[in-house]
């Protein structure tokens, strides 16, 4: 984590939908980059249950139906999956609350759920400000405040330490509750407090940490909890142990529990006996505490000021909710006055990146052309940008010299046969292959216009770092996202891949759709949308166990109206292989990617980036990327250099957060296309007929002179490709001028069927004419999840 100078907050200060009213006694969880809200009160209780994308900035108010549940405040809300559970709090002044509700998220529907009594005991009476934390399947409620009084305006406080365990049943209900006995000296009771739960990796049993709190006065204990013997201890800790506090908030991530906010005695306050006239302080420092060494941490302290609004102002009672390593704040009160008998509430949003972000996937290819690359990576949650780098064995100019001029080209090739990956038989592909996948995925959501944080991306430079620049917007149509590399001029690229980047199956992540995408269907994917928005219910949730996907094809085809005509799910991607003689093939002495220097392309909003340049280092500068807390490079001060025919590059990406820049990624390697081959075969179509299936194709947009062929291949069995699956090995099925041809049942009955991902089998397609062969386009049949033979 950084020093505590270093925290980089940031305030999400663009957003759109409606915005809740600013409360306290709220409560809040996640599913996947949603955050969801409930309860609370600032001048009445709220009732409704308002979600915030975190992805598009957008707020908004789901329509739920069911036994939906009174407002409450100070409640239990804990998360399962996609199912939300809340437990008691005060619905109005005086009356408190013991009742249970389910909220199964992915249908916003609400269910009033009543579980068994404890074997012996009564359940849990009516209560608020207590702790109600989720581990496997069970909750763990422990203390909060009760009204011992029958009159709900004749208050009688009554602090709690009582300890109950709540079985649930999987998917959607609950057992019952029991009373666990356990072992050890109980912590005192208290309202207010918060409790964690925490399992060391590898090793040890799940542990519940219960911090601070209120009986009268606020706490600053620490207890522990063992989940699998029941025995409560207070553990040692080492370091600052934070002000006594209550209504703050508790987060782990990691192995690390955050402490943020909460009402503090005043400076000079007697702890035990507080004045009753006082002013209640609210703070906004911020601890963490290691739960392997048991260490607190001081990250921001009591007493630092924030004269530049740099950080959230101190407050209580608000929400806190944990994204990945991203910690969100929401709302609170930041005081309270007597004397007025008023409070005033905060309605800031804020979040933390407690970590630098991880490695994205390796660069895969889309689109090539002679001087310009299309290139996408797998999207990185809760990230601010991307840093694309590139390096070459191309000896490019010095950034003093003249950018404009030419770089010498002559002899300067890589030599295709140190990337060779997948074998052919007879009548087969016989030079390099490597291959970058063309995604059809259906999905409804937002486009990446919508991302936060950084400004979009309008042309082939790099676009800037900006915090929060752009505004989300709602997004209601239904959108196919299609990368296009298998159409248009684009996609004719003899590209050099190293051959660790060969294997399609684990380079590129696998998605299938409905087949029979057509061209005008198409549109170069952005960003994979994680949730679906209409102006109805806000995030239609399609399936219980995923917020995200579609689970089976009939959804895909109604949720995105494809054609009514249901052929089979493929997927395609655009596969280089030059097959012509007259490729050049004259190695030359090349430097290890290591012995480079790496080039910025440039910092990148979104997870997509047209490469047709590059900045040249400074003279004595190992690289010009400086991100984090220091400024974005200023690239409008460095010179360019372009991209040039037949020359390979070598890229990598690193995600970027408020922390910095992360680990790069793994290299990928590509190569600019050398003119004159056809470009790859487009809108591939199988159907089953009598004879086996019925396979067709569009010529390649840019044919690059006449179109003398084309050759169909069929991933086939072999013992080599037992022994190495990433292998793949090809037969020729098809030769001819036609744009379609029939693949037999007994040529699909030796079809090699991969297993990497969903079940598919494997095709390949490229033209030909009168230079060669240009690349190919590759399409994987998905045969369902079992191994029957396919057409079954």
């Amino acid at each position: 984590m950084a020093a505590p100078s270093l925290l980089n907050w940031r305030r999400v200060s663009s957003f759109t939908g409606p915005v809740p009213r600013a409360r306290h006694g709220h409560r809040a969880v996640a599913i996947r980059e949603l955050m969801i809200i409930f309860g609370g009160g600032n001048e009445g209780i709220a009732d409704e249950l308002h979600v915030y994308n975190t992805v598009t900035n957008q707020w908004f108010l789901p329509a739920v139906r069911g036994d939906i549940p009174p407002g409450c405040a100070a409640h239990g809300f804990v998360c399962d999956g996609t199912r939300i559970l809340v437990f008691g709090g005060m619905v109005e002044y005086g009356r408190y609350s013991n009742e249970l509700y389910e909220l199964q998220a992915s249908r916003w529907l609400w269910k009033k759920v009543k579980p068994h009594p404890p074997s012996s005991g009564l359940p849990p009476c009516p209560r608020l400000g207590h702790s109600f934390s989720l581990y496997g399947n069970k909750c763990y409620l422990f203390g909060g405040l009760a009204n011992e009084s029958e009159d709900s305006n004749n208050n009688v406080p009554r602090y709690l330490n009582d300890f109950y365990e709540l079985e649930l049943q999987h998917g959607s209900g609950v057992v019952g509750w029991s009373i666990p006995v356990t072992k050890g000296i109980v912590p005192s009771p208290r309202e207010s407090h918060t409790a964690v739960i925490y399992c060391k990796k590898d090793s040890g049993s799940p542990k519940m940490y219960v911090f601070g709190g209120m009986c009268g006065a606020r706490l600053d204990d620490l207890w522990q909890l063992d989940l699998e013997t029941m025995s409560w201890s207070k553990p040692e800790t080492k370091g600052t142990v934070p002000l006594p506090r209550s209504l703050h908030t508790a987060s782990v991530i990691g192995n690390k529990m955050y402490i943020f906010g909460g009402w503090v005695p005043h400076k000079g306050e007697n702890i035990e006996t507080s004045p009753h006239d006082c002013e209640w302080r609210c703070t906004s420092s911020f601890s963490y505490l290691n739960l392997d060494t048991a260490e607190w941490t001081t990250l921001v302290s009591d007493s630092q000021e924030d004269k530049k609004n740099s950080r959230p102002r101190p407050r209580a009672g608000h929400c806190a909710v944990v994204i990945g390593t991203r910690l969100y704040f929401w709302s609170g009160r930041d005081g309270y006055k007597k004397a007025l008998n008023s409070q005033v509430c905060c309605k800031d949003l804020w979040y933390l990146d407690t970590e630098k972000p991880p490695a994205p996937s390796q660069v895969q290819l889309i689109k090539a052309t002679t001087n310009s690359f299309h290139v996408k990576w797998d999207e990185v949650p809760t990230v601010e940008g991307y840093l694309l780098q590139l390096n070459t064995d191309l000896p490019y100019q010095a950034a003093s010299s003249d950018s404009s001029a030419a770089p010498n080209m002559q002899g300067v090739r890589m030599d295709p046969h140190r990337q060779g990956s997948n074998s052919t038989i007879p009548n087969s592909i016989s030079d390099t292959m490597n291959s970058t996948k063309t995604e059809h995925t259906a999905m409804k959501g937002t486009s990446m216009k919508n991302r936060p944080d950084l400004k979009a991306s309008t042309d082939s430079n790099a676009t800037l770092y900006s915090s929060l620049a752009t505004n989300a917007s709602n997004h209601n149509s239904c959108v196919v996202d299609v990368l296009r590399k298998n159409e248009g001029p684009h996609t004719s690229a003899n590209i050099g891949v190293l051959s660790s980047c060969l294997d399609l199956r684990t380079v590129i992540p696998e998605t299938s759709v409905s087949s029979s995408v057509s061209s005008a269907q198409t549109m170069v994917t952005q960003q994979t949308i994680k949730t679906e928005s209409s102006s109805t219910n806000g995030a239609v949730v399609k399936d219980e166990t995923s917020l995200t996907t579609f689970s089976t094809k009939s959804e895909v085809d109604e949720a995105c109206a494809l054609p009514a005509t249901k052929i089979s799910r493929v997927e395609t991607h655009a596969t280089a292989m030059p097959f012509s003689k007259e490729t050049p093939s004259n190695p030359v002495a090349t430097m290890k990617a290591g012995e480079r220097q790496w080039c910025d392309v440039g910092i990148f909003k979104n997870n997509t980036a047209l490469v047709s340049q590059f900045y040249l280092l400074p003279k004595g500068k190992q690289s010009i990327s400086k991100i984090g807390n220091a400024d974005a490079p200023d690239y409008s001060l460095l010179k360019k250099q372009d991209l040039v025919p037949g020359t390979g590059y070598r890229f990598r990406v690193a995600a970027i957060n408020g922390c910095g820049i992360g680990p790069f990624s793994k290299i990928s390697e590509f190569k600019t296309c050398i003119p004159g081959f056809p470009g790859a075969p487009s809108a591939v179509r199988i159907s089953k007929n009598v004879e086996g299936i019925h396979l067709s194709w569009e010529p390649p947009t840019s044919p690059s002179g006449n179109i003398l062929e084309y050759s169909a291949y069929l991933a086939i069995r072999t013992a080599q490709i037992q022994d190495n699956p990433s292998q793949l090995v090809f037969m020729r099925i098809y030769c001819g001028l036609k744009t379609s041809c029939i693949v037999t049942a007994g040529q699909l009955a030796n079809a090699h069927i991969d297993y990497t991902s969903r079940p598919a089998i494997v095709f390949r397609i490229s033209a030909k004419n009168e230079k060669g062969y240009g690349p190919a386009t590759q399409v994987r049949w998905l045969q369902g999840n079992n191994k029957k033979a396919p057409l079954n």
